[in-house]
């Protein structure tokens, strides 16, 4: 496919951050009923409910379309739906199966095979018709779903908090992920960003939403249709109500507007690494309350957030109105942002040991991380912008992943007057308890917009190499500021489903900083977009033809770790056009076919 940045161009490859989930009790008048299927299926049972038997949505002026959050959850009773999602390589297919556990038994059910494409959930899960006051059908569609959506309890005994991530992972390049919803509880249905607007004019509807006849097959869920009320609205931004207006209050110019930054990743939407030409994605225009907005970061580069939503049980409690008359929302708490209004939070930066260590550094025999990179991905090719005038650049998104047995864990520690901190790689035994420590490098502060925080040096480093596969530019980009982005495969050993050190505002200190942490998990990956001069590669005067992008891990091998002969993948372009108006083909990466 031919990419090329657009002028004007909104939607530049940017970094969100992950967030940790948090429970949420859907009310007690939603009740679970028990599929009465004609056959009974061994482990849990699955039903489709309706939190409400109407809901009114909106539809803005300025981008009209109707995001159709209907309030349906699937529930799980009589133990938890939980789904184990891999690839073995990028040349073999996405396969799924389901895990049956029974006490201490566990049984592994392998799903049909084309079942699921990648790891954004199950496709084609829901069937959705809409008719109008007529009765006439004036919409028709399927939506995939995915488990680990927002959910909620449906019974005060489930356990209080979901063992299961949250969100779906998006990156191309996902090697595993886990999937479920608990025992006694219900996820909502909805697909978010992963599904597009649709056109309904202001008025009245009916929505009827089921389960396609696939998956009430495989896992025994009742044909037992929702039916439910669509109110559909027209509103402005002007009016100052709606989540729009205020996200684009918040979110930084464009690029071509300026370059303006998420300065200290403040911003009301997920920012980037080095992403400041990008602006925050901004809220889905949808009301304040259906979560449709862009809530935790899956989404990354030009993918969209995964699509976490606040139930409806929970829009409107006893919470009092407010100046207008209007219902209050007991579930907002201080922290929420918008489109992230059930209680959920990033998870903060962890904190440093209190002071530097002491004693012989030494590496004990225990389990340590193992880094790994992934292909570049969200190739484009850019200008310089007003900054750099003249040039073209090619710009992409790396992420670098820990696949464990242990997280890695650096801390810093600044000395008075000192712009750089001394870094220190620690060693745990397999109770959690710190056993040896080696220095590995320094921290240094980076102040440009969009940054601002303490960067570990040496972690990575990016290189475009001739067709050969030698080096020919070398990205300004080297030092990085660690945090758990992306799911990349929750099915390896020791993986950590809800990490930590997920806030950016958090996870890589102040510039008045004495010490930080900063922290890989199992599991996880840290992305970074390079989209701005000294980060992408300057291909101005490199000639039309092949060339790779090298992603490398631990380029210095100053981190310990178990394997250094897997931290380098490569990713081929073909880069054509003329000056000032290059294009870049990016093929097909064994079986992804994601630029």
């Amino acid at each position: 496919m031919m990419t090329r940045s657009q002028p004007g161009r909104t939607s530049r490859l940017t970094r969100p951050s992950i967030a940790i989930a948090a429970a949420v009790a859907v009310t007690a008048g939603v009740v679970a009923a028990a599929p009465d299927a004609k056959t009974a299926q061994p482990g849990p049972k699955l039903s489709l409910i309706a939190a409400s038997t109407s809901v009114t949505l909106d539809s803005w002026k300025e981008e009209p379309g109707v995001y159709l959050d209907l309030g349906t959850y699937l529930t799980s009773q009589n133990g938890a739906f939980e789904l184990k999602v891999t690839r073995k390589s990028y040349k073999d297919p996405v396969v799924a199966s389901q895990i049956l556990r029974n006490g201490k038994k566990t049984t592994t059910k392998a799903l049909p095979a084309g079942l699921v494409k990648d790891f954004s959930g199950l496709p084609d899960f829901a069937q959705i018709a809409v008719t109008d006051a007529a009765g006439k059908t004036v919409l028709s569609k399927t939506e995939a779903f995915c488990p680990n959506n927002a959910s909620g309890r449906v019974r005060p005994d489930a356990p209080a908090q979901s063992k299961y991530p949250q969100s779906c992972p998006v990156n191309p390049f996902t090697l595993g992920s886990v999937w479920g919803v608990e025992n006694g509880w219900a996820s909502n249905t909805y697909a978010g960003y992963y599904s597009k607007p649709v056109q309904l004019a202001a008025g009245t509807y009916t929505a009827k939403i089921s389960v396609t006849k696939k998956y009430r097959d495989l896992f025994g869920i009742a044909n037992k249709p929702q039916t439910v009320k669509v109110v559909v609205r027209e509103r402005s931004w002007e009016e100052g109500e709606g989540v729009s207006p205020a996200s684009r209050t918040a979110a930084p110019k464009s690029a071509a507007s300026g370059h303006a930054g998420h300065k200290g990743h403040a911003q009301a939407a997920p920012s980037g690494h080095g992403g400041h030409g990008a602006p925050a994605r901004t809220d889905a225009p949808a009301t304040r309350t259906t979560g449709a907005g862009s809530t935790y970061n899956v989404g990354h580069g030009p993918y969209a957030p995964a699509p976490p939503a606040l139930p409806w049980a929970l829009k409107k409690q006893d919470a009092g109105k407010d100046a207008h008359g209007r219902h209050a929302f007991a579930a907002a708490k201080v922290g929420d942002r918008t489109g992230q209004t059930d209680g959920s939070r990033q998870a903060p930066g962890a904190l440093p040991n209190a002071k530097r260590p002491t004693g012989k550094a030494s590496v004990p025999a225990v389990p340590k991380p193992d880094l790994r990179s992934l292909p570049a991905y969200g190739i484009t090719v850019s200008d310089g912008y007003e900054d750099v005038p003249g040039k073209d650049y090619l710009a992409f998104s790396a992420n670098v992943w820990n696949a464990g047995p242990a997280k890695l864990v650096v801390d810093g520690f600044r000395s008075p007057g000192k712009k750089l901190m001394d870094a220190y790689q620690y060693f745990y035994d397999a109770k959690g308890k710190q056993v040896g420590y080696t220095p590995t490098g320094t921290m240094e502060w980076d102040p440009r917009p969009g940054h601002e925080h303490w960067h570990f040096t040496d972690f990575a480093s990016y290189r475009l190499l001739k067709a050969d596969q030698k080096e020919t530019v070398r990205s300004g980009k080297e030092a990085f500021c660690l945090a758990n982005t992306d799911a990349v495969d929750y099915t390896v050993k020791n993986a950590n489903w809800h990490p930590g050190n997920t806030d950016l505002s958090t996870a890589c200190g102040q510039e008045n900083s004495i010490s930080v942490r900063e922290v890989l998990d199992i599991g996880s990956g840290d992305t970074y977009t390079q989209d701005l001069p000294g980060q992408s590669f300057d291909i101005t005067g490199l000639p039309n033809g092949t060339y790779y992008i090298q992603v490398l891990a631990n380029p210095e091998n100053r981190l310990k770790e178990t394997n250094h002969k897997n931290n380098s993948a490569l990713r081929k372009v073909i880069l054509g056009g003329k000056k000032g108006a290059r294009t870049v083909k990016v093929p097909a990466h064994h079986l992804v076919n994601a630029n």
